[in-house]
């Protein structure tokens, strides 16, 4: 088993040097802002402050009552495709060019008003470069989906030239100068990403300088599950996981498919469910609404304490969309997958995985129960997954996670320009 992993240690303040502002700029997804709040939380450990631009109603249930949030609003954006060109395309028209122009306005009133010393920009949620290069504030990038480093779109240089069209699109409608052009998604001097080398499919040497790969970054969280009412849920205000329902002596398997895919993973999950109960000897322990029916003996929760599951060793294997919050906790802990990809960067995180050795990857639409079953069963008994899994895990694990993204994060605030 691999060793526990540390999700809140601190690092040691800073001496003699006044503490530093960042301001973090991120989209209101739950898999964007949960690794966000744990560098956070280590960033604040170092003595320094934090504040966020954000809606208020999406962000403050995941920060607490006492976050500093400078309020944008929120709009409702606009259905993404499910797979393919189609949903990197969707995602841009959909979601990120509306939520960046919706935005800006109050992104630039938060720089102006808070004065950072740095902002910490997600490459979804561009309007913090513009603003902060508009201000001549130093700003950073955040990079928690693998879908903007290397080559992820594959060499498609057609979708590749429409989406740098987009993205200058959005620097001239900012009133920002056409000589002054930089990709709003890349800082030059930093771009923290929680992940590493061998999961995003670059050779280690080959890694620019202003990247760190810092692996997942962990904190004692939020359950994973559906959304409430439509935005994400404090676990620990709910129902407490039923712990005296795990079975000794039975493999368990974790079933997942992320906060944001409820609306059309329920035919996966009936699926999913068919395929284990085929499996006798395991135990599934499943994210999912009520209506979902269950194999015997499963446990099936609105949301499931993910991370606490997998650092008491009470999962064997992970059945996911490929998530990279799920992806990375699961590999740290050392533990195989199944990868069911849905959209996004999940078909570029699952065909890595499965390259490495340490996942099966499926068809999300079209898998069969019965391939399903075999997919969990190669998993759980082959030893090579697992193997695979620990191998990456530990790659991982060498980033440092949270306290070296806040040591970065710091070390180039201070940085002379």
């Amino acid at each position: 088993m691999p060793a526990p992993v540390s999700a809140t240690a601190p690092a040691p303040a800073p001496v003699d040097a006044p503490p530093l502002r960042l301001l973090i700029v991120v989209p209101p997804l739950a898999g964007h802002l949960l690794p966000a709040r744990a560098l956070a939380a280590a960033w604040a450990a170092r003595g320094h402050e934090v504040a966020w631009v954000g809606p208020e109603a999406a962000l403050r249930p995941l920060l607490g009552p006492d976050a500093v949030v400078h309020p944008t609003g929120a709009r409702l954006f606009r259905e993404q495709a499910v797979g393919g060109a189609a949903a990197v395309r969707s995602l841009w028209e959909g979601f990120v060019v509306p939520h960046t122009r919706f935005t800006l306005g109050a992104v630039r009133r938060a720089v102006g008003q808070w004065r950072p010393d740095l902002v910490l920009v997600d490459q979804h949620a561009p309007a913090g470069a513009l603003a902060a290069h508009g201000a001549g504030v130093r700003w950073a990038s955040f990079a928690p989906s693998s879908l903007e480093t290397g080559d992820p779109l594959g060499g498609d240089g057609e979708l590749t030239a429409w989406r740098d069209g987009v993205l200058r699109g959005l620097w001239e409608r900012a009133g920002l100068p056409a000589a002054e052009y930089a990709d709003p998604r890349f800082s030059a001097g930093l771009v923290v990403a929680p992940s590493c080398a061998e999961l995003l499919g670059l050779e280690r040497e080959s890694v620019p300088a202003e990247y760190a790969l810092v692996g997942p970054l962990l904190e004692r969280r939020l359950f994973d599950g559906p959304l409430l009412d439509g935005r994400p849920v404090d676990g620990r205000a709910g129902e407490p996981f039923p712990w005296a329902e795990l079975a000794p002596g039975r493999r368990r398997v974790l079933v997942t498919m992320g906060t944001l895919s409820a609306e059309v993973a329920g035919d996966f999950l009936g699926r999913a469910a068919a395929a284990l109960a085929g499996l006798p000897d395991v135990q599934a322990v499943v994210a999912a609404p009520g209506e979902v029916e269950l194999p015997p003996g499963a446990i099936g929760c609105a949301r499931v304490p993910v991370l606490e599951l997998l650092e008491r060793g009470a999962v064997d294997a992970v059945l996911c969309h490929g998530g990279m919050n799920t992806v990375g906790e699961s590999l740290v802990h050392g533990r195989p997958l199944v990868v069911a990809p849905i959209r996004h960067d999940q078909p570029v995180t699952a065909g890595r995985l499965a390259a490495l050795g340490a996942a099966v990857r499926v068809d999300f639409a079209t898998v069969a129960p019965e391939q399903l079953r075999a997919a969990l069963r190669a998993v759980l008994d082959d030893p090579g997954y697992r193997a695979a899994a620990e191998l990456v895990g530990r790659q991982l694990r060498d980033g440092g996670g949270a306290v070296a993204a806040a040591e970065r994060l710091e070390r180039f605030a201070r940085a002379p320009r």
